[in-house]
């Protein structure tokens, strides 16, 4: 007997209401054999009018429950009053349609198990909002929204590509900005949007990647610990706001890429763990089920209902949050059965080898329903291994990802820089070596969060020698990434050089952005992000290896490199052209003639190929007269140098152009000598008619 008299009876034997085809039975065929990857439509709870009655309807997923009820603040949280009923399919589902439950109501599901000695109160796997932490209760709630991105999602495909440019700016959003006269309080998500996207625009980054949005009980967590796999934490606000924050990003031509975690979730006793009274989500045996390094459960990837839940909430994201990527964590965790742990704690595979067949087999199927469904976005993995092809297609037998964090460019990257420079010639095979694996999958240079946490300091102070040669050091690591093939990735606070390492309780230190020295870093990222735009050199041949060529990596007793990074341009393919890009292009190529207009241009059907000349000295020390073989003479106009006085650099450099001679060097008809300053890296450009 339902003991609030404001709400009719429930009714939970749904299945003999005709009108209702809420789970019809080729959505349960497809749910027991581990077919349905819109689960979210079908379980959880929904608004729903039956027989002219609203209400809500709700579903669970609990084969070895004894008995279910939701409860929630429309019954008094009375297990009693609201019993549901299970399915006669044999698919584990319970189900009730309960009248007068509305948008706004809290709920669980409460469980006795058919082991008699388990009873839980559970939230919702399936829940689109929950209550801010510490409180764990689920909320019914909608996902309408008025979007206004449909010129994003049309153009999607151009600017999400693999050819496409890259410059992401990854965000914690907790603490990107906070109010310190306010009890030092986050910004929300709306809140955030306006500020965000001004930002993201000025300094010229292409996508954001947000750390995990996804309900997490523990803030410092960083949302990497995750309860409500289709809940947008509601620490920042409602579902709504998200999808405001993305809708306005989009509307700024700005795509949004979302860390998602199939690889582990916490044991709250609200969350999944042990939630019918079984190992129902995670394996049984230790040595399976639970991550040494984090205390927390593995996915039974081998679960059909496992793999359905989890790739269900990853196209719920693309699809109703129009988000335009997902970042998959720790996705080394998932392939081997020994990841981070001793001999005797890990059971080997059929076949006796450390490869977890069915997270490789779950990840295989992830990619191609995500690429079927949504082919103009992208999945990212974090793999910090050498596991082969990671980025190639499931046909071809890779893991079917779009893209992959180059850990190791990271990692060998970092450890150079840190070097004082009168070491680093010591060094220069472990610099270069990234260079000859830079081609083998579709890379991302990441500087994310990872490394700038927990005692390892921000990236300026990682850098040696003094306040002039910090500044310099992180100035070439931001002009060297963005000359080496692969997308770019920038943690926040990077982008003003910011002094003190992240802490996820703080701000950012927003007053030193408008410090000299710092607001210098933000110029030379600035001008990066725009020349990085304009020259496809520096993006469209980050998958092809023809594309890039080496000048120098043997000058190591000077620690410098030099290389080219080329690219075809077809003008008259461009129905778009304007004639003073035209022009521009032309008076590279073919001396002081103009172009007057885009039929002028359009005869000509100019084709021109590009070669962006990057040079890299690692040292203080100013080389004069230094000597550079390349492939064609004129003019080599000098775009870049991060020696400038305008980012803070000493203002060595080349008036702007050099001409090369026809005189042999490197191999090559032509040189140049040029001047290279200290601690800098050289961008130089030259076109050439074909």
């Amino acid at each position: 007997m339902n003991k609030n008299k404001n709400f009719p009876e429930p009714i939970y034997n749904i299945g003999n209401l005709s009108n209702v085809n809420h789970l019809s039975e080729f959505d349960i065929y497809l749910f027991k054999n581990g077919r349905h990857y819109k689960l979210y439509d079908k379980l959880g709870a929904h608004l729903k009018k039956i027989n002219g009655v609203e209400g809500t309807y709700f579903a669970v997923w609990a084969p070895d429950a004894k008995s279910v009820s939701v409860i929630g603040d429309f019954n008094y949280w009375d297990k009693n009053s609201n019993p549901m009923g299970i399915r006669w399919d044999e698919s584990g589902i319970w189900e009730i349609f309960t009248p007068g439950v509305g948008r706004g109501s809290l709920y669980k599901f409460h469980i006795k198990s058919k082991n008699k000695e388990f009873e839980a109160e559970k939230s919702d796997p399936y829940a689109f909002f929950c209550e801010t932490p510490p409180k764990t209760a689920s909320i019914v709630w909608d996902l309408e929204f008025n979007w206004n991105d449909k010129k994003w999602l049309k153009n999607r495909h151009k600017n999400n590509s693999l050819n496409s440019l890259m410059s992401i700016y990854e965000l914690h959003i907790g603490s990107w900005r906070r109010i310190i006269e306010e009890d030092n309080r986050h910004l929300g998500y709306k809140e955030l949007a306006e500020h965000l996207v001004r930002h993201l625009k000025k300094m010229g980054f292409t996508h954001v990647e947000f750390m995990p949005l996804m309900e997490h009980p523990f803030y410092g967590s960083w949302g990497y610990q995750t309860t409500g796999y289709f809940a947008p934490t509601s620490r920042y606000g409602t579902p709504q706001d998200l999808m405001f924050l993305i809708d306005l990003l989009h509307q700024n031509n700005i795509g949004v890429i979302f860390d998602w975690v199939p690889s582990h979730f916490p044991n709250d006793k609200h969350g999944l763990a042990y939630f019918d009274g079984t190992f129902l989500y995670e394996h049984e045996d230790i040595k399976k089920g639970v991550h040494p390094d984090w205390k927390s459960l593995i996915f039974n990837y081998g679960r059909n209902e496992v793999k359905e839940f989890l790739i269900s909430s990853a196209i719920f994201w693309l699809d109703k949050y129009h988000i335009d990527g997902l970042r998959i964590d720790a996705v080394a965790s998932m392939l081997y059965l020994d990841y981070s742990r001793k001999e005797g704690e890990w059971i080997p595979n059929r076949y006796g080898g450390n490869e977890n067949l069915e997270a490789v087999e779950f990840i295989k199927t992830l990619n191609e329903v995500v690429y079927k469904e949504f082919p103009d976005v992208q999945t990212i993995a974090e793999e910090s291994t050498a596991w082969p092809m990671v980025t190639k297609p499931t046909y071809l037998g890779g893991l079917g990802f779009g893209l992959k964090w180059n850990m190791g460019w990271m990692h060998d990257t970092l450890k150079y820089f840190c070097l004082d420079p009168i070491y680093r010639k010591f060094h220069h095979s472990e610099l270069i070596f990234t260079f000859w694996y830079a081609f083998f999958e579709n890379f991302i240079l990441p500087l994310s969060h990872d490394e700038v946490v927990y005692g390892k300091m921000s990236l300026l102070k990682k850098m040696p020698g003094d306040k002039w040669q910090k500044f310099a050091n992180l100035r070439i690591l931001f002009a060297y990434m963005y000359a080496f093939p692969g997308k770019k990735l920038l943690f926040m606070g990077g982008e003003f050089a910011q002094v003190n390492e992240w802490h996820h309780e703080s701000s950012l230190e927003w007053h030193l952005a408008e410090n000299d020295d710092h607001k210098k870093i933000s110029a030379l990222l600035i001008d990066l992000n725009k020349l990085y735009k304009m020259e496809p050199a520096l993006y469209n041949s980050d998958l092809y290896p023809k594309n890039f060529e080496w000048i120098d990596f043997y000058d190591w007793e000077q620690s410098i490199i030099s290389f080219l990074r080329k690219s075809k341009t077809n003008l008259d393919a461009d129905k778009n052209i304007k004639a003073e890009d035209a022009n521009k292009t032309f008076m590279q190529t073919a001396g002081d003639k103009k172009i007057k207009n885009e039929k002028t241009a359009k005869k000509i059907g100019l084709i021109c190929e590009d070669f962006i000349l990057i040079v890299c000295n690692f040292t203080p020390a100013p080389r004069y007269n230094y000597k550079i073989g390349v492939p064609c003479g004129g003019i080599w106009k000098e775009i870049l140098n991060s020696d400038s006085k305008e980012y803070g650099g000493s203002g060595h450099g080349n008036y702007g152009k050099v001409k090369a001679k026809k005189e042999i060097f490197h191999g090559r008809q032509f040189s140049i000598s040029i001047t290279l300053p200290p601690l800098s890296v050289l961008y130089f450009k030259k076109s050439i008619n074909l």
